[in-house]
């Protein structure tokens, strides 16, 4: 059904580019939300596309919340588990960001679309998993028996804190450990798709010092809702 609903989507693209509608719409997603909902429609599962519209793959309230956020950071620091069109709209809105990927062919990809843009801000790094049982999984069909450990733990390879972390990639829960030990202070998680209850799950074991945003509506390429949390981490105490 996925495969039937894409393909109608992108043959639906087509005949609009050859009609000069297509043109109309990318017009009008450069002047109103809805206008950028309507015509992200249309890259659903097109990564050129969506890289074109230049938003990321999150509930765009969650968008809100981040670009705000960024604009009261001008050097803020930014790391992200899952790299794609939200790299290259971060690369815009801070002065650094770290970039961990488990796919050496997506992260190739990447990495041209970083060069061809000179955006010499993001650090990519490809870290595959290992296959063998035990340490960190993933829940995500087809990554059975895949040790995710040095993924996760690939922030350890980039110094300092970071004013936000996003999680957006492959075992998300053990990736939301390791983001809280080097958060900055009064910075912000962004984790998607927390539809699924494991990701609900993971973040409400940490318990009621996190402040936590559901957000819940309208997200860039889906015709249906989907939900982004954005976590915030009271500020550290100073002791007298």
């Amino acid at each position: 059904m996925k495969r039937l609903y894409v393909w109608s989507v992108h043959t639906l693209r087509s005949v609009l580019a050859a009609t000069g509608v297509l043109a109309v719409l990318d017009r009008a997603a450069g002047r109103s939300r809805s206008g950028l909902w309507v015509r992200s429609l249309l890259a659903v599962y097109d990564a050129d596309d969506m890289f074109r519209l230049g938003v990321p793959w999150w509930t765009f309230d969650a968008i809100d919340v981040v670009d705000d956020f960024l604009r009261t950071r001008p050097r803020a620091r930014v790391l992200e588990w899952g790299s794609g069109a939200s790299t290259l709209w971060l690369a815009t809105r801070a002065a650094a960001v770290a970039s961990i990927e488990h796919d050496a062919a997506w992260g190739g990809r990447m990495a041209r679309e970083l060069s061809a843009r000179d955006l010499d801000n993001v650090h990519l790094l490809v870290v595959e998993p290992r296959r063998g049982p035990g340490g960190v999984t993933s829940a995500k069909p087809g990554f059975a028996g895949l040790d995710f450990t040095a993924y996760a733990d690939a922030i350890d390879r980039v110094d300092g804190e970071f004013d936000l972390i996003v999680i957006d990639g492959r075992a998300r829960e053990a990736c939301l450990v390791r983001a809280l030990d080097r958060l900055a202070d009064g910075g912000l998680i962004l984790f998607d798709n927390v539809d699924r209850a494991r990701y609900r799950d993971a973040i409400e074991a940490l318990g009621t010092r996190l402040h936590v945003t559901w957000t819940r509506g309208v997200t860039p390429s889906l015709p249906y809702p989907t939900r982004t949390a954005v976590i915030a981490v009271p500020r550290r105490e100073v002791s007298a």
